[in-house]
Parts: C-alpha cells; structure tokens; sequence
C-alpha cells in the first residue's frame, strides 16, 4: 500500500531534473543533516503505518554509510519514543560463509547498530543466513524473496553505494532483473573491506546479496552516500548511462528513487564541480576562480592567456561580463594563487605580510600539529614541518590515537624477541622463555583472523607506533617532549570499528591546547580515509576549538588543514602552499621511513596499492605541476594547507 509519505516522494521525481543528471538527487552540507533527512521520512513513514495499524517493511544497508542513519534512529526511539513494534526489516546482504558472532557479520553489525537498541520484534528481523550449508543456498535465496512479498514487499530500501558502482553486494555484470543469491565478490570490493578482516586475504570471497531486481522492487529507495571518496562513482550513478557496469545506475529507472548525498560526495556532479555549464550562476570571488582553474586545465592554457573567446566557448559569458574583460580577470586570479605560495609557513619575520598568506609576527611562534595517527604528520605535511622547526618555531606533535590495529603481528613477536633477549630472560640451555613472551606468542598464534588483540599486544602495539614517531620527531628536530601521545578513547578499542565522540576526547584536546596555547594549529582535513579516523578526529578537535573560542589566546590562533594521505586539496581551495626544493622532498620521505611498521605494506593500505611515501610524493609532485601548467613558478613539490576560521 502507498502512504501518503511515498506519493510526496514519488512527486518529487517528476519535477525537471538538473542538466546532466538522470535521477533525483538531494544535496546537503554535511552528513549529519542528509542523516536527519532520511530519518525524517523513514520516522514520518513507520507512524502512517502504525496509524493505519499496518506494518512497515524496511530494506536495510550495512558498512560506515548507515551508521548515522541507525544512530539518528536510535536516538529518536530513546528521547522521542519512535517505536519499531510495527517495523519488518530485510537486510541486504551477508558475507559467505559467515558466523553470525563473528565481528565482521552483518548480523552483529545490525544488531550492535540498531535492533538491540530500539523495541524491534525479533521474528520481524531478516538478514541473509552466512552459515547455510552450500547446496542449500538456492533455495535459502527463494524463500528470502517469498518473505519478502509475503510481508507486502519493501516499503522503503535503504542503500549505500561501493566504489565499483554495487549496490548491496551486485557487483559489475549483475543484471536488472537479478534475484537474491550467491555471488562472487569483485576484487575491489574485498580490498575495501580489508582493514574489516585485518587482511584482504581473510575477507570472504562470496556473500549472499538481494538482487537488483529485489531492489528495484521496493516501493521507495534511498541511496546514501558520504565524503569525497564516493565522489566519482557518485557522479557515474547520476550522470552515467544505466549499465551493469555500474549496478548503481539501474536505479535511474526506478520510479520513486533518491540519492542522498553531502557536499563532498557530490562534489564532481557537473551542478556542483561547474554549475555554470548548468544555469545562470551568482558569481562571486570564491566562483570566478574555481571556474578560471577549471577553464585553464579545460584547455591546457595557462591563466594569463586565456582569452574571452575562451571564456565565452565554455559557458562563462556572463563571467567577463560581470567581471571582464579576460585579461583583468586572469591577472586578478594569477595573483590571488600566487599569493598563496610561500616559503615560511610560520610567517616571514620582518616582512610586510599584507599580501602572506600567515602573519609575520611573532616571528617564532607555538605549533602544534595534530596527527591522526602517528605517521599523518609526515606523510601529509613532512616538508612543512620541518621547516617550521628550521625556521624556529616551538612545533609540539599531538598524535591523537596510538594506531595499534595497524601494526602486524609478526612486529609484535619480534619486538617481544629482542626485549626478551635484552633482558637475559632467556635460558638458550634450556630453550625455556620469559612468561611475557610465552604469553604473547600464545595469544597472538592461537586468535583467528578479525579476533580483538590481547591487552598485552594491544599495547605493544601502540609502543611500536610510538617509538616510531619519536624516531620521526627527532629526525626532523622535534625533542621527545614536544610529542604528546594522546590516546584518544574513542579509537582505543583494538578494533577496526570504534566509539563516538565523548567529553572525554575532546578535554584531552582541549587540555593540550590550553597548555600550550599555539599560534597554529595544523589538523587533518583528509576526510576520505576509508577507516573514518581521520573525519573522528578533526571532529574531535573542532569540538574543542568551539570550548575554548573567545579566550584570548585563542583570537591569536589560525588553523591550518592539510591533506595527503588519501588524497589532496583542489587547486581553488588551497589557500597556503608550501613549495618542496628536491632535497626536502628526500628528508620528507626519510621522515616517513622511519615508521617502520608500516614500510612496504601497511596493513590497512586502503585502496592504493602504494606505499605512504609514495602516494604522498606523487600528491605533491602534482600540487606542483598543476601550478606549473596554470602558469606559476615551477617546482619540485609543494604541500598544500586550506585555512579553517573558527
């Protein structure tokens, strides 16, 4: 039956669409209100049912997207009394084979996430069974589909989108009409899933998935995406044509479908990336340089030759005629970029810093540079930051979590070799070790694959992360006293999956920054991490400036946020970049070296094959050459920063 709710919905897709895209799309700020979004109609549409004394039937999503969603729901049931007496749910998807207890299952997920926090029935749950015996996976997939028509078809089905264009676990070359059954995962799709397995070898090679044809089934569905490493297949699923090349793009031919998505993940829609192919723009300052960078690389011309003709031919008419002609367009953005170039990022002493990108006075100033993890700070801003510490400033180092998950287990034990032998504590007579060794060499061999580390190889493990740091710090002239090792509590759990924010987080930040009381403050603004730490912590630390606004020393004090680690600031939105001569780019990448749990292979690569100094030195070689090709200075790298004002 059709609710009020859905023919509101269903209304909204006949509206125009934008030039370009094929399916309605809603496009919010940040995550956090495109949550409260989609939760607004999933509320609105489980009380019509429950006044029409009718269940409603929800089609439910796993992985980091949904996670808000079920947070936002579960919130509402505690302090608003939204009940889910009345909700059926149907799950997606579930890898194969899978126990329902272990931590990657989908069943735990959904039960930790949603259903042992609201009143939901337990014979109204459905998730895909990972434990069913092979040959019985068939029929299991019939039956799935016969529930789900048996409960009045899916009201509502929530998804997620994956970097290859799969929606549940349909992978590229699943078919329109495509049912529930077992598939056979893309490579991609495990490799993302790693750092869930500890290991792209210990992820499932099979699941059980709806099909599309399940989902397409569903009266209403809402597709869901965050941050900007969604951002080009989310620009596939919207302007591409419909192909099971990219599974997500069969949804443009649903008659009620939405995709819901932040600013970042939106951000290569031509609406959004070049809204003056699109309509008639308000240009302002921020706008006309976006769109002269765009037309520059568009033509392979550098800014000061661009001409009106150019302009004109791409749609920017209005542009020279708002701001013309060419020529004192492109000297004003030349200008603005070339500003932005500077080789002290703490401020030139004694120079006239109108037109700097920081200020010249003091001229020794107090730094300190978050790390998400304890080699973020040398991987994104190596360079940097030995040059403030060259250039004299007091630079303090706040690693915000330990990084323990990310060390091997093989690490571990050698690290437990070598103190044992230090030590004296081992009889090479009687083969016979120290209890720690034999403790940890038993926890270690005898847990499976995903399973939480001991207390005592957890912390090993962040004495690892730690030692490297310091080694890192000292080779760039940091003393030990000026890193501070904050173990945040939320990332301390020895899993991949973590806690929310808590008061306790951000005093710890919050302290630090009292005690020091910086000029600067460098954070992380590299939000596409797969693992969410680093989006947790500039979270975190956001959190703090918000306490601490209005104290004096605080009016004194500019954020900086870099990127490098998983990807790097648009041209138009770097507002300091730091030009790396050869030699610095060597002392940058010997920084990074030195972190040598993580040299060769980290264990959660992500999905960049690379190692960190690799990707991150191809980031700044590129930050260089585009200023080269837009006609700047050349030079060898430059890191990038964007000014955050609070």
């Amino acid at each position: 039956m059709t609710t009020e709710t859905q023919v509101k919905h269903a209304q909204k897709q006949k509206r125009p669409l934008p030039r370009y895209e094929r399916i309605h799309t809603e496009v919010v700020t940040t995550s956090i209100e495109a949550v409260k979004l989609v939760a607004d109609e999933i509320t609105e549409l489980i009380k019509e049912r429950q006044q029409a004394g009718e269940n409603c039937v929800l089609g439910l999503a796993t992985g980091s997207t949904p996670v808000g969603l079920y947070n936002e729901l579960v919130r509402r049931h505690d302090e608003e009394g939204l009940s889910f007496s009345n909700v059926i749910t149907f799950n997606l998807d579930e890898y194969f084979p899978m126990d329902p207890e272990e931590l990657q299952s989908y069943v735990r997920f959904m039960n930790e996430h949603l259903f042992y926090l609201v009143d939901i029935k337990k014979e109204n749950i459905h998730i895909p069974n990972g434990t069913l015996p092979r040959d019985l996976v068939a029929t299991y997939c019939k039956e799935y589909e016969q529930k789900i028509e048996a409960a009045g078809g899916l009201d509502l089905q929530i998804l997620g989108i994956g970097r290859t264009g799969h929606i549940g676990f349909n992978e590229p070359g699943s078919g329109m009409e495509s049912g529930t059954r077992l598939v056979t995962l893309d490579h991609v799709t495990r490799k993302d899933a790693a750092s869930d397995f500890y290991g792209e070898e210990n992820v499932p090679r099979r699941a059980i998935t709806m099909g599309v044809g399940t989902i397409m089934s569903a009266r209403r569905i809402i597709l869901m995406a965050w941050g900007e490493g969604k951002a080009s297949i989310i620009k596939e699923a919207v302007e591409g044509e419909p192909s099971d090349s990219v599974p997500a793009t069969f949804l443009q031919n649903h008659v009620n479908a939405s995709i819901v998505t932040d600013e970042a993940a939106a951000a290569e829609l031509v609406r959004i990336k070049t809204p003056w192919l699109v309509t008639e723009c308000k240009w302002d300052h921020s706008l006309a340089k976006k769109a002269v960078i765009w037309l520059s690389q568009k033509i392979d011309k550098p800014i000061l030759k661009l001409t009106d003709r150019d302009y004109a031919d791409h749609g920017m008419s209005d542009l020279i005629t708002t701001y013309g002609p060419a020529y004192d367009i492109n000297i004003k953005i030349f200008n603005d970029l070339q500003k932005t170039i500077t080789g002290w990022p703490g401020g030139k002493p004694d120079a006239n810093d109108t037109n700097r990108p920081e200020r010249a006075e003091p001229a020794q100033k107090r730094v300190v540079l978050f790390s998400p993890h304890p080699d973020d700070d040398v991987i994104s801003m190596g360079g940097t930051f030995g040059r403030l510490v060259k250039q004299g400033h007091e630079v303090h180092v706040a690693y915000q979590t330990s990084g323990n998950i990310a060390v091997f287990d093989d690490d571990v034990i050698r690290y437990a070799d070598f103190f044992r032998d230090l030590n004296h504590e081992y009889d090479f007579s009687t083969g016979k070790g120290n209890s720690l060794y034999a403790e940890i060499t038993k926890s270690i061999y005898g847990k499976k694959a995903g399973d939480v580390d001991s207390l005592e190889v957890m912390k090993i493990k962040a004495l690892i992360r730690r030692s490297e740091a310091k080694a890192g710090c000292r080779y760039l002239g940091v003393p030990d006293s000026q890193a501070h090792f904050l173990d945040l509590p939320f990332y301390e759990t020895g899993l991949v999956k973590k806690k929310p924010i808590g008061k306790e987080d951000v005093n710890i930040v919050t302290d630090l920054l009292r005690k020091i009381q910086p000029h600067q403050i460098y954070a992380a603004g590299d939000l596409s991490d797969p693992h969410g730490t680093h989006r947790v912590c500039l979270d975190v630390i956001f959190e703090a400036l918000e306490q601490i606004r209005g104290e004096d020393w605080a009016r004194d004090c500019w954020v900086w946020l870099y990127r490098g680690a998983w990807q790097e600031w648009d041209i138009n939105d770097i507002d300091m970049a730091i030009p790396l001569s050869p030699d610095e780019l060597i002392i940058k990448r010997k920084a990074i070296f030195k972190h040598q749990s993580q040299k060769d292979t980290a264990v959660f690569p992500g999905n960049d094959s690379r190692e960190f100094w690799q990707r991150s030195e191809q980031r700044n070689r590129h930050t260089a050459k585009v200023f080269d090709q837009l006609g700047l200075s050349e030079y060898e790298a430059i890191e990038a920063f964007k000014r955050h004002f609070f």
